[in-house]
């Protein structure tokens, strides 16, 4: 596969680099902000190699590839950096939501494997523990190598404001370094004692709001957006000779105040809001709740609407330790690869045979993508028993309090993550993904689908290679 060629052909199709105001990828799909979408040939791209299918949702043209999305985005991304660099942008048309839930999904995004490898860590390091203190009655958690796993598990999330940090400032077009700067201070070890002991604490005789701010999500993401303004006025006022020094100094100055003062207190105000309103949906029900996203997920998948909800996993995780959130969506997940099983089983055509056991196999590892355009979604009725079977899932684990400790991508190898939820909450979570994925096979295989001539495989090639 050639993914220069490819790029190539992308970048042409999606009205070549004058009309690309940002381009970023996650797992499986490039995510395209575009100047002018009626430029854009949907029916050339789709007929590109290697591409399975291209998506409209919240003012993106979302071009879905599959695994190997990043080796196209090395090649296309030397090909429209430097007219994104230098382009003045347009105000981004649609409503003020689809601003903030794009706008959410470009700051998270890239944190998505560093979360995911650092919960991979964390729930195998929960197994081995439970297993020596079960077997051998000693606990490990004292051990030298367990506490240095166990930190590189841990790092992300009490870092994550540098790391947001970064990937806001991308976002928001300002200084990286400053506004990681900005984030290191609110997990400064000074920063953190301060705000534990009794007294007030005061800055300039003002009293500061006490809250810990390591593992925070919403405060850095305001504090670098108002930065990103401060910064645009510092440029205009202060003279070229001396902007180099002067425009970092005061942007420090003034912003780290203003976040510990104002910014920081919204933040923590803003987080604990969106946890509590969550926890309210699973107060109220969370065998509803469990069923909505467990049958769901994969339909905003579709649409690459799922990203903007993730952060409600990653604050759940900062704010108690753990989250339910991805436990349902891994119903979800485990319902797609069931479904894409039936087809399998049920087929007689031996392209799609294969389309649908390679989509499969990658839904069991997290990647659904493939399952659901090369077969689910294209047969229609394997989607909507995998919809089915997803909500019973999610609905079993929440009814019985299934919850993971840490950030992961949901498919076999995170199954550990779910270990520590108790015996009753890890037995639901295992009852609800066998649900999901015994489940929608037998019953895509009993209610069938108008299979497809084998002639009429138009994309088998391009899937297989996307895959």
């Amino acid at each position: 596969m050639d993914f220069n060629k490819i790029a190539k052909a992308i970048l042409e199709n999606v009205g070549g680099e004058e009309n690309i105001k940002d381009v970023i990828h996650c797992h499986t799909r490039l995510r395209f902000s575009l100047i002018d979408s009626n430029k854009v040939n949907k029916d050339n791209l789709s007929k590109i190699e290697g591409i399975i299918t291209v998506v409209e949702s919240m003012d993106q043209l979302q071009v879905v590839i599959g695994s190997k999305v990043d080796k196209v985005y090395k090649e296309l991304e030397p090909m429209v950096n430097k007219n994104i660099k230098s382009q003045v942008h347009e105000k981004t048309k649609g409503s003020a939501f689809n601003k903030a839930l794009t706008t959410m999904a470009q700051i998270f995004t890239p944190t998505i494997y560093a979360l995911a490898g650092s919960g991979m860590i964390k729930g195998i390091l929960a197994v081995v523990s439970m297993y020596y203190l079960n077997t051998q009655n000693i606990d490990i958690k004292q051990n030298d190598t367990y506490i240095i796993l166990s930190a590189a598990s841990d790092a992300v999330f009490y870092f994550f404001p540098i790391i947001l940090g970064y990937t806001a400032a991308k976002v928001f077009k300002t200084h990286e370094i400053i506004s990681m700067v900005l984030g290191a201070t609110l997990c400064y070890p000074g920063i953190v004692t301060l705000m534990a002991e009794e007294r007030a604490v005061t800055l300039f005789n003002i009293g500061v709001t006490k809250a810990s701010y390591t593992s925070s999500v919403i405060p850095i993401i305001i504090a670098v957006w108002v930065l990103s303004y401060v910064e645009k006025f510092l440029k205009k006022v202060i003279p070229d000779v001396i902007e180099m020094i002067m425009v970092p100094t005061l942007s420090i100055l003034i912003m780290v105040p203003a976040t510990l003062l104002v910014f920081g207190p919204i933040g923590i105000y803003l987080g604990n809001g969106v946890n509590w309103l969550y926890q309210l949906l699973m107060n109220f029900s969370p065998v509803l709740c469990g069923a909505f996203i467990g049958g769901m997920w994969c339909v905003l998948v579709i649409f690459g609407a799922h990203r903007p909800i993730l952060p409600i996993a990653i604050n759940d995780i900062a704010q108690n330790g753990r989250q339910n959130l991805l436990a349902f969506a891994g119903a979800a997940n485990f319902s797609q690869a069931g479904a894409a099983m039936g087809v399998f089983l049920k087929s007689k055509n031996k392209s799609l045979k294969t389309v649908a056991l390679s989509g499969s196999i990658t839904a069991l590892f997290g990647i659904t993508e493939p399952a659901i355009y090369g077969a689910n979604l294209r047969l229609k009725k394997p989607m909507i028993c995998a919809v089915i079977c997803g909500a019973i899932g999610g609905g079993v684990m929440g009814y019985g309090g299934a919850f993971g400790i840490a950030f992961a991508n949901q498919g076999v190898l995170t199954i550990p993550v779910y270990a520590q939820a108790g015996a009753k909450g890890f037995l639901a979570y295992l009852i609800g993904c066998a649900i999901a994925f015994f489940g929608s096979a037998i019953l895509t295989y009993i209610v069938g689908f108008k299979d497809i001539e084998e002639e009429t495989v138009e994309t088998t090639d391009t899937l297989q290679q996307a895959i």
